[in-house]
């Protein structure tokens, strides 16, 4: 099952309509829609506006890949449950956002094992069609000693 979430501040038309259009050729695999405020209504995947996080929780073990915006909080929570992550990140051009962080963020996420960022909707399809996504490792308990280093140099740095 692939699971599609959109978190719960902003909708995301773009990409839960992309899905959908999959979904309707794809025949095989199931998918599961968390559309927040949407005003689209899947009409080829099952859906909910939001879902109790125990919902929530079960949808994410449950899934084979999870398709998201690029946000911290579901690339963490994909990352921990050990399933691989399909990024998508919202546009500030698109009325999507409220500046393209995002943007950013999908950039760094392009080195993540186990994450795959589609910079819009016809490499979203594409990548379903394709079904190509690799598992991601365990996630670390500790912090790399990249991300130490860089945050040392931030601090001292007079």
């Amino acid at each position: 099952m692939i699971f599609v979430t959109v978190g719960s501040q902003l909708p995301f038309d773009r990409l839960v309509k992309a899905v959908d259009a999959w979904a309707a050729g794809s025949g095989e695999a199931a998918a599961f829609a968390q559309i927040g405020s949407s005003a689209y209504k899947p009409a080829h995947m099952e859906w909910a506006p939001y879902l109790p996080v125990d919902s929530f929780r079960r949808k994410l073990e449950a899934a084979s890949l999870v398709v998201s915006h690029a946000g911290m909080g579901n690339l963490l929570l994909a990352l921990q449950a050990k399933k691989p992550i399909l990024v998508m990140p919202r546009r500030l051009q698109l009325d999507e956002i409220r500046n393209d962080h995002q943007l950013a963020t999908a950039r760094w996420l392009r080195q993540m094992p186990g994450v795959r960022v589609a910079d819009d909707t016809e490499e979203l399809v594409d990548a379903l069609r394709r079904a190509e996504w690799n598992e991601p490792g365990a996630m670390r308990a500790e912090a790399s000693p990249e991300l130490l280093a860089a945050v040392r140099e931030f601090i001292e740095c007079p």
